[in-house]
Formats: structure tokens, sequence, C-alpha cells
């Protein structure tokens, strides 16, 4: 139950890291030239929006860090231990061994191994 509240805030908050990357733009231009233009100071400016969104990215990288450890302790291991039955020592095989199968006669009644030597 708690894995799946962690599950869906890592998709949301996921999902609103790709859209401030994505609104982003490298080289000046983006949500910030859109809003600010010449230095006007139009939804806090160029310079305040850039801030908001690098900030944002940085807490919202963190948040979605924090999430994913989290999660990994919220992680129903249940009763049964996950581990390999070949590293437990205890564990014993229960199937038998197949029968050989036998081998090939010659017409004198030799086998075949013993007219190869």
């Amino acid at each position: 139950m708690n894995f799946t509240i962690f599950l869906a805030l890592i998709v949301v908050v996921a999902f609103l890291l790709i859209v401030v990357i994505m609104v982003q733009n490298p080289k000046g231009g983006g949500l910030s030239s859109t809003f600010g233009g010449g230095g006007s100071q139009q939804l806090g400016g160029v310079k305040k929006t850039t801030d908001f969104l690098d900030k944002s990215t940085w807490y919202l990288a963190t948040f979605l860090l924090v999430l994913i450890l989290a999660s990994n302790v919220a992680i129903n291991k249940g009763g049964d231990s996950a581990d390999s039955k070949a590293l437990d020592p205890d564990a014993t095989t229960t199937q038998p061994l197949p029968d050989a199968a036998p081998l090939p006669t010659a017409n004198d009644g030799t086998t075949a191994n013993d007219t190869a030597q």
C-alpha cells in the first residue's frame, strides 16, 4: 500500500521535472524570454523566472531522489526470502535424476565405446 503511494508520487514528480526542464532554454530563450522580454518586470522578469526554473529543477530532482530511496524502505518484503535456493545449504532437491540411456550395441554384442578403443 505504501509503495503504491510512493510510486504515484514518483510519477508525478518525474512528470513535473520533465515539464520544468523542457520549459527552460539554455540559450536564454524559453519561458523566461516569453514572459520577461527585454528586461521588463512582467511576471517577475527574465532573471527571476530563470532563477525560479533553476531552483525548481534542483528541488524536484532532490525530491525525486528522496522518494526513490524512501520507496525502497516501503517495499513489502513479505515473509519469504527472495534469495536463491542454490545458495541455501539446507535446501534439498526432490527431483530424481533421469535414467541413463543405454549405449548402442554393435552386431557382435560389444558397445560402440568398446569398438572405438
